[in-house]
C-alpha cells in the first residue's frame, strides 16, 4: 500500500498496522524509553504484538513480527491453587480453534474473549470479561479460578517471546492493559518463567494508551524520511 500510494503522490509514505504503530510510539515516548528491546503486547479483543530494537521497528519476512498469539502453543493442562495455600488442582483445557485457520493459539485465550471462553469452558457461565474481572477482584472463587488458569496459560508463551527477542520491557496496550491488578499478576508470572531474572516491572501498562497510533506513525514517518534523507 505505502509503495502503491507514493508512487500516485509523487512524495514518501510510510504504512504500519496499529500494533506496529503502538510499538513504535512506546519505543520513542513511552515505557519503553531507554529500553535497547521493547516488545510491545496488545491484549484487547485478542492479542497482538510488536517489537523495537533501539527505537526502531523490526519488520520480518511478510511484515510478520511480534505475532505471539499465533501457533499451537497453548497448554492443554495447568495447575493452580484450588483455595489459597490448598493443595494444587489440576485443569485440562482444550485447544480452542482460531480464526487464523490454527487450533491452541494463544489468541484463543489471551485477550477479552479468551477471559470469557476460559470461564464459559470451567463454570458453564456466560459472562463479559468486565464481570468477570470485577468479581475477581471483589475476590468471586469462581472468577478467581478463572483468573488463574487464565495466567498460566498466557504467561507462558509471553515468557517465551521475552526469552527469545531478549526484551527487558514489555509495554501492554488494549483493554485488560487497563486492569492493573491483572498487568501485576501477569507480570510475576512471566517475570518467574523467563531466563533473564529482572527485580522490576517487566510487563506493564503501556505509557500511551490513548495516542499510541498517532504517535507511533508520526515516528514511522519522521524515521523513513530520515532514512531517505527527504525534508
Amino acid at each position: 500500500m505505502a509503495k502503491d500510494l507514493a508512487a500516485f503522490l509523487e512524495r514518501p509514505v510510510f504504512a504500519a498496522n496499529d500494533a506496529d504503530c503502538f510499538t513504535l510510539a512506546e519505543a520513542n515516548e513511552g515505557a519503553g524509553q531507554g529500553h535497547a528491546v521493547t516488545f510491545c503486547a496488545i491484549m484487547g479483543t485478542g492479542i497482538g504484538g510488536g517489537l523495537a530494537i533501539d527505537g526502531r521497528l523490526v519488520r520480518g519476512a511478510g511484515g510478520v513480527t511480534g505475532e505471539w498469539g499465533h501457533g499451537p502453543i497453548i497448554c492443554t493442562s495447568v495447575e493452580i491453587e484450588a483455595t489459597p495455600g490448598g493443595a494444587p488442582e489440576t485443569v485440562h483445557m482444550p485447544r480452542f480453534s482460531c480464526g487464523c485457520g490454527q487450533t491452541g493459539c494463544a489468541d484463543t485465550i489471551g485477550g477479552a474473549r479468551g477471559i470469557e471462553r476460559i470461564h464459559q469452558h470451567l463454570h458453564g457461565k456466560a459472562q463479559s470479561s468486565h464481570d468477570i474481572l470485577s468479581k475477581w477482584l471483589d475476590g468471586d472463587p469462581d472468577a478467581g479460578r478463572t483468573v488463574s488458569v487464565y495466567l498460566q496459560l498466557i504467561a507462558d508463551p509471553l515468557a517465551l517471546t521475552v526469552n527469545i527477542s531478549g526484551a527487558s520491557i514489555v509495554p501492554v496496550g488494549g483493554g485488560l492493559a487497563s486492569v492493573e491488578p491483572l498487568m501485576a499478576a501477569l507480570d510475576l508470572a512471566v517475570r518467574s518463567r523467563i531466563l533473564n531474572r529482572f527485580d522490576r516491572p517487566l510487563v506493564v501498562p503501556a505509557l500511551r494508551m490513548e495516542d499510541g497510533g498517532l504517535i507511533g506513525a508520526a515516528v514511522l514517518g519522521r524515521q523513513g524520511i530520515g532514512e531517505k534523507g527527504a525534508a
